[in-house]
């Protein structure tokens, strides 16, 4: 069933929706806009692809914008009995770059996002033109808020579910400029109920922390192969994140020593927030430059 966007919604992801249904008869949702190189977003948990509107309508004036929404998440289909893990995810999104003929791709990653991209990168490297990181991670790391490990569990999964546990508190948490009421409401309304937050809980579930987690190996794999990826990188991060802190930061510039690098002290989580005008000058500068 597909979710009809609400006028604040529409207000500022005036997007035009496409569909793909994919091989299990799941329908995933993305935007296509504008024309050109190809620019890839891959949003995380519990966002979708909302969080790149303003990046989304900067940058296609120039180049072709792909923004999916991952299968449970934004206006994708929230299936019940599926498997939500970082494989699947990766696959789905292949699936769809296979669909829309797309043989090269620049990267911007966000959150869950960047072991999603990654995986897609490091399985195609020599098909991925530019790579932009934002306050994401692709590689095992234990670092993770005591606050989202306790949601891994059963009772973790009942709270997002039931009471919005995830989802909710980001509206608030993931920025220091408070988001307005609207942007609020429009970052929750594809999860507006028990039924529509089954990816939102379960993306916390499959958080690879330990081998015994069934994306672990996916993971590990992921971090072995970034190496092959050569192409011109950005990262840009928001300094005030609870959750991908500057030591994530520094991994990334460790992979990368001659990425183009820029924190912003003041921005948090939702860095695309927080300093849209000036990030979304830097972005389409690197891609421009490079």
């Amino acid at each position: 069933m597909e979710l009809t966007l609400p006028d604040y919604v529409k207000r500022e992801y005036p997007f035009q929706s496409h569909y793909f249904n994919l091989e299990d008869s799941q329908r995933l949702h993305y935007l296509d806009e504008g024309s050109g190189d190809v620019i890839l977003m891959l949003h995380g948990n519990p966002t979708w692809s909302y969080y790149y509107r303003h990046l989304i309508k900067t940058l296609s004036k120039n180049y072709r914008v792909i923004a999916p929404d991952h299968i449970g998440c934004g206006l994708s289909s929230k299936p019940q009995d599926y498997n939500y893990n970082l494989s699947n995810h990766i696959h789905n999104v292949e699936k769809l770059i296979e669909k829309l003929g797309i043989k090269k791709f620049s990267l911007v990653v966000h959150d869950w996002g960047g072991a999603i991209g990654l995986g897609l990168a490091t399985k195609y490297p020599s098909r991925l033109q530019k790579l932009i990181i934002l306050n994401t991670a692709a590689f095992t790391d234990s670092l993770i808020p005591k606050r989202i490990q306790i949601l891994k569990n059963k009772l973790g999964e009942r709270l997002i579910r039931y009471f919005n546990a995830f989802a909710w508190p980001a509206t608030f948490m993931t920025t220091t400029t408070p988001l307005t009421k609207e942007q609020k409401k429009s970052y929750l309304y594809p999860y507006n109920n028990y039924q529509n937050r089954i990816a939102t809980a379960k993306f916390v579930q499959d958080i690879p922390l330990s081998s015994k987690d069934p994306s672990w190996d996916t993971l590990k794999k992921i971090e072995e192969n970034i190496v092959h990826i050569d192409c011109p990188v950005a990262i840009f991060w928001g300094e005030r994140d609870f959750c991908f802190t500057t030591h994530f930061y520094e991994r990334w510039r460790q992979l990368f020593p001659q990425a183009r690098a820029k924190a912003y002290p003041n921005a948090g989580h939702y860095v695309l927030e927080d300093a849209k005008e000036e990030i979304n000058h830097e972005i389409a500068k690197f891609l421009d430059d490079v």
